[in-house]
């Protein structure tokens, strides 16, 4: 049972201090986001640390570094702090059809292209007098412009997720061959012959034909033969209309530049590796009403596009994570 002496030195804004530290490791920051001087902050954190006995931060460089102590606590006293958020947040608080705000998102341009259209129709319907963003992020920078507060979440590949953090599954993104067979030859399924006697069309943010699939392939005795490597995945279908090639892409952009484009999709020759695509957020985020309700919109969208991608193709694999999951708590 915790002394009563040190409840009387725990008051909520010092606990709300510390979670906001945590999450910018900056005193500036911080200060900022709290709407006090760094003078009221500093003097917050003094008598916290008077309180824990622990300096909780120590200084390396520009950025405060967090003990032992300040990380063991953090995640409860950010539980703590959404539950009581949570209990005293007013019933429908949140008007999706009266607010005029700003939803952002941060997306790779895979996912904007296969999910942006139906999520803005929704929003539009919905939230008709509120702006949908995209913000372009990939899954190097995406935890980064989340902490910026550059968007209300990302959708990407996310590692685990820090404290302040929340990771929600959404689904398995697998990968599909498209061609357009006015320019190449092919039936579908594609033979692993055919797919190692045809040029490819490669996608590399990074202006290199050099991928992760390339290395995968390579150890299963496969190696494509490069014909053009473009910086996004818009590009694709544009030069796959221009040169006999193939492209080996995510589903959902596979099933989209099939339907713009006329392009025909094959499963893989072989079973290649999927990646998990999940949903993060901020914890201080979780009981906010326009964020909360923007995330299930999402959701929503996400399953409805998945549900509806070429129904009568053999050659989409599913997995177990295909379909929107509970939120998973990290």
């Amino acid at each position: 049972m915790m002394k009563p002496l040190l409840l009387r030195n725990l008051d909520l804004n010092l606990l709300y201090a510390f979670s906001i530290l945590m999450e910018e490791l900056n005193v500036s920051r911080a200060a900022e986001r709290l709407y006090i001087g760094q003078p009221g902050l500093s003097t917050a954190l003094k008598r916290l640390r008077g309180a824990l006995d622990d300096q909780l931060f120590v200084r390396v460089g520009r950025k405060l570094q967090p003990t032992p102590r300040a990380q063991a606590i953090a995640p409860e006293i950010a539980r703590a702090l959404a539950a009581i958020e949570r209990s005293i947040q007013p019933l429908n608080a949140f008007d999706p059809k009266s607010w005029a705000g700003e939803f952002r998102v941060g997306l790779c341009d895979n996912l904007e292209m296969a999910f942006f259209g139906a999520l803005t129709a929704s929003l539009r319907e919905k939230a008709p007098h509120a702006r949908v963003v995209a913000v372009a992020a990939t899954k190097r920078d995406s935890v980064t412009l989340l902490d910026e507060g550059a968007y209300d979440f990302s959708v990407a590949v996310h590692n685990d997720p820090a404290s302040w953090h929340v990771r929600v599954p959404l689904f398995d993104q697998h990968l599909m061959c498209v061609y357009d067979s006015r320019k190449v030859q092919l039936s579908s399924p594609i033979s692993t012959e055919d797919y190692l006697n045809a040029q490819h069309v490669t996608v590399s943010s990074q202006g290199s034909d050099t991928q992760e699939l390339d290395n995968f392939l390579q150890k299963a005795g496969i190696r494509r033969e490069v014909a053009a490597s473009v910086s996004r995945y818009a590009a694709v279908g544009p030069v796959l209309q221009a040169i006999g090639a193939i492209a080996t892409v995510p589903e959902t952009v596979a099933f989209c530049m099939a339907r713009i484009y006329g392009l025909k999709t094959s499963p893989t020759p072989i079973q290649l590796p999927s990646e998990p695509i999940s949903m993060l957020y901020r914890k201080v985020d979780d009981v906010s009403g326009s964020s909360a309700w923007f995330r299930q919109q999402f959701m929503e969208v996400t399953a409805y596009t998945l549900s509806g991608l070429d129904p009568d193709a053999k050659c989409v694999h599913r997995g177990s994570g295909s379909h929107v999951r509970k939120d998973e708590r990290i």
